[in-house]
C-alpha cells in the first residue's frame, strides 16, 4: 500500500517557512536594526545578532524538515524528528506568552509556532494511522 502525503505537515512546514521569512525579513527590520544602533557594546551586538541568526537557522531547517517529510512517501520512520520538530515549536509558545503576560504586552510570535506545533502533532497521529 502506498503512503499518501502528509497534508498536516505540509501545512505545518508551508506556515513554517513564513515564520522564518517574517523573522529574517520582518525581524531584522524591526528589531536588529534598531538594536544595532543603541550604545550597547559591540560584543554584545555581535552576540545578539548570532543568536538572532541562529533562530533563523533553526527556522529553516525545521521547515524543511517538515516539507521533506510531508511530501516523501515512507517519512514514518522517523516520527522522533517529526515529533521532535513539533514539541519545538509548541515550546517556543511558552516564553513569548510568559514574557507577555509578565510585561503586559501582547507577543504575538507564540501565534506562529503554536499552530505548527498542533498541525505536527496531528501529522504524527495520521501517519501512524497509515503505517
Amino acid at each position: 500500500m502506498m503512503q499518501q502525503k502528509n497534508t498536516y505537515w505540509i501545512i505545518a512546514g508551508a506556515l513554517n517557512l513564513l515564520t522564518f521569512f517574517l523573522h529574517l525579513i520582518g525581524g531584522q527590520i524591526d528589531l536588529v536594526n534598531p538594536m544595532l544602533d543603541t550604545s550597547l557594546g559591540i560584543e554584545i551586538k555581535s552576540q545578539l545578532v548570532g543568536a538572532w541568526n541562529m533562530i533563523s537557522i533553526i527556522l529553516l531547517a525545521t521547515s524543511l524538515v517538515l516539507l521533506y517529510a510531508g511530501f516523501k512517501q515512507k517519512f514514518t520512520a522517523k516520527l522522533e524528528l517529526i515529533s521532535f520538530v513539533g514539541y519545538l515549536n509548541l515550546s517556543f509558545c511558552f516564553p513569548f506568552i510568559l514574557t507577555g503576560f509578565y510585561y503586559g504586552l501582547l507577543v504575538p510570535q507564540w501565534i506562529f509556532f503554536l499552530p505548527i506545533g498542533v498541525l505536527t502533532i496531528i501529522g504524527i497521529k495520521k501517519a501512524k494511522l497509515t503505517t
